[in-house]
């Protein structure tokens, strides 16, 4: 029956047993002596075989570089003859699929990523290799005469012993680039100390300033702007800062140097990488200053963490000037409000809160009181009573322009810490 052909040898390669479906092996149905033929033709064969394949990929890849290992012998030589050898010895014992030596092909991975090439070129390299070496097996089988459904069988071995090498590779490559990470942050973390120190260089990058940045290959700026974030509630990836800006996520609270932070497209592209954190940035500063602007930027977070500054993203600081300067002095603004308002001390909390916002709108306004009514949403007529309050409590002081001054300062940062009401919010 036509539909019978090839039933025998159907038969031959899969075995049926109790509850299992097995696929038997062609290459283990070999006779030991044949196998023990063509493992000992390969074997000897092996080291011309590996200097073969290694000139052709030197044919082939010309800029590879040859790394020689303590004996002066090349480690690619080495690694072809070993993987070479190994995929023999297990094909002879019959150990199943042959497993992969490590450690040459896990070097030849680190090599790849500490050089920044990709592994793209090392596959390559391993496929060449892998279709020379079929090629010189099928030539040791002919010779003995190894049936081929099981040089069959031995081709698709091969390629899954590739697949094992590229692996090895893969994982020391892995482990090179993730090396590599590590010691840039180190010494990016080095350099961003050595800018926040405050004992460093003046005027003109320090030497050792100069040779930090080049070992992290960072373009030193001429000026630069320093942020420290606030972690998201959830945990959060580094955000995307982009190419140049130097971020050290290792902070409790992670710190960042912007260069060049005016340039073109920088604040947008800053914006739209700090999306869902929360932080400060501090204002401009020439590069040998850096640390001045952390001591802002720390300051605003510290402002944001109290509730005294918007903290629904990162700020810049140079936006809350006012908050940064009234709020940072606490205890001299809180001396200098204890002498200033002392005449409200006797007026009661409610009425001494309304106659300070009275005061602070008069002070701002300059104005005569249907501007200070206007300001505060009161009736002019209570402003006038007010004002006649004011002018008794603080008598002749109040025309004084330097107490004035003080007066201002004290209520507007009063009215930052949320103590008096703000007519810019009502209106």
């Amino acid at each position: 029956m036509p539909g019978r052909r090839g039933a025998p040898e159907a038969e031959r390669v899969v075995q049926i047993r109790p509850g299992t479906l097995t696929v038997r092996s062609a290459w283990r149905d070999v006779p030991r002596l044949q196998v023990r033929q063509f493992a000992a033709i390969a074997m000897a064969e092996a080291p011309a075989l590996a200097e073969e394949i290694l000139r052709e990929i030197r044919r082939e890849y010309p800029h590879l570089p040859l790394v020689l290992d303590d004996s002066g012998e090349p480690m690619a030589l080495v690694g072809i003859r070993r993987a070479i050898e190994v995929f023999v010895q297990q094909l002879e014992a019959a150990e199943g699929r042959p497993r992969v030596p490590p450690e040459v092909f896990q070097e030849f991975g680190r090599g790849e990523g500490l050089h920044g090439r990709t592994l793209d070129s090392l596959q390559a390299i391993y496929r060449l290799g892998v279709r020379l070496a079929w090629r010189r097996f099928a030539e040791i089988g002919q010779r003995v005469d190894i049936p081929p459904p099981a040089m069959y069988e031995l081709v698709d071995a091969g390629y899954e012993y590739l697949d094992g090498l590229v692996d090895q590779s893969v994982r020391g490559y892995a482990e090179a680039a993730a090396r590599q990470a590590g010691e840039r942050l180190r010494l990016q973390r080095r350099l961003m100390e050595l800018l926040f120190s405050e004992h460093h260089h003046r005027g003109d990058p320090a030497e050792a300033l100069v040779e930090r940045a080049a070992r992290v290959g960072w373009p030193l700026p001429d000026r630069v702007a320093v942020g420290v974030l606030l972690r998201p509630a959830r945990e959060a990836v580094a955000p995307a800062v982009g190419q140049g800006v130097l971020l050290d996520m290792e902070y409790e609270q992670p710190r960042m140097v912007v260069p060049e932070p005016d340039a073109a497209g920088r604040p947008e592209l800053l914006d739209r990488a700090l999306t869902g954190w929360a932080g400060a940035i501090g204002p401009p500063v020439p590069l040998a200053e850096a640390a001045k602007s952390l001591r802002w930027a720390e300051a605003a977070v510290r402002l944001m963490e109290r509730g005294l500054l918007p903290a629904g993203g990162v700020l810049h600081c140079t936006e809350h000037t006012e908050a940064l300067v009234l709020l940072q002095p606490e205890e001299l603004i809180d001396d200098l409000a204890l002498r200033c308002l002392a005449p409200l001390e006797h007026c009661g909390p409610t009425h001494g809160r309304r106659l300070a916002e009275t005061l602070l709108a008069w002070l701002e306004t300059r104005g005569g009181a249907p501007e200070v009514a206007a300001r505060l949403g009161v009736h002019p007529q209570t402003v006038r009573y007010r004002l006649r309050q004011i002018r008794e409590l603080w008598g002749d002081e109040i025309d004084d322009p330097d107490r004035r001054f003080e007066l201002e300062l004290v209520l507007r940062a009063q009215r930052l810490r949320g103590e008096l009401g703000d007519p810019r919010a009502r209106r």
